[in-house]
């Protein structure tokens, strides 16, 4: 009997949303074995991170490279005030622009699964 497998409702904050979403989904697509991820929103700015949070209810929120560490934990402090144990996630700053979508999408694909266990 195989366990009932946890859906993870991912939002994402990245300024570039079109570009979330086709990294994303390419990192959903190479851990479906192990996980059901859906990524349910994009938040375009870090104030958009408390209204998509509480529309959405998500258990994982990802910030993409552009944000400072800083801005980042801004980002899930809010996302904690609606989901105290939302999992939360900072690729690391400058990823993209140092290494490209290649690289954060390997990056990922590591860090994924010791993120959600």
């Amino acid at each position: 009997m195989a366990a009932e497998r946890t859906q993870w409702r991912l939002v994402t904050v990245n300024t570039a949303p079109e570009r979330a979403k086709r990294l994303i989904g390419r990192m959903v697509e190479a851990l479906k074995d192990q996980y059901d991820i859906q990524h349910v929103d994009n938040c375009d700015n870090l104030d958009q991170v408390l209204p998509k949070v509480t529309q959405h209810k998500p258990n994982v929120l990802f910030c993409a490279s552009m944000w400072t560490p800083e801005q980042s934990a801004q980002a899930f402090a809010t996302a904690r005030s609606v989901v105290p144990d939302i999992k939360t996630h900072a690729i690391p700053e400058g990823l993209q622009v140092k290494n490209g979508p290649d690289a954060v999408v390997d990056y990922l694909i590591v860090e994924v699964p010791k993120l959600l266990g």
